[in-house]
């Protein structure tokens, strides 16, 4: 029975690391080993990456969301517990894209969200 090589497996999963460590310097880009070292470890941080992007976008809308509450009288906090009380259902991302791009939506948001504060705490008194 012959001996089984590779043959063009071995080319292609070759060709396959070096498009992914195109533009990387020296040995990194043209040594096999060192070459799958480092796009491996470019994988990793890439994985990471995406997670770590998910946080930094839900804490800017957080951070826009307070901006536009203080304008409008209120503070963060106060903010997202009025919209549960009105039984309002909107997410970060879209009370963020609001207080940026409409802030005359967003300021009928903050009123009816204060009168929803309002009558929440008569009931309660």
């Amino acid at each position: 029975m012959p001996r089984a090589k590779r043959g063009p497996k071995r080319v292609e999963k070759r060709k396959k690391l070096e498009k992914l460590s195109k533009g990387y310097r020296g040995t990194k880009s043209k040594l096999y080993r060192s070459m799958r070292e480092s796009v491996q470890r470019a994988l990793k941080f890439a994985y990471v990456g995406r997670k770590i992007k998910k946080r930094d976008y839900r804490s800017l809308w957080i951070v826009r969301i307070g901006a536009a509450a203080r304008l409008n009288g209120l503070n963060y906090s106060q903010f997202m517990h009025g919209l549960k009380v009105a039984g309002i259902d909107l997410d970060r991302k879209i009370l963020a894209d609001l207080a940026v791009n409409q802030p005359d939506a967003f300021t009928e948001l903050a009123n009816s969200v204060k009168k929803a504060l309002e009558s929440a705490d008569k009931k309660a008194a």
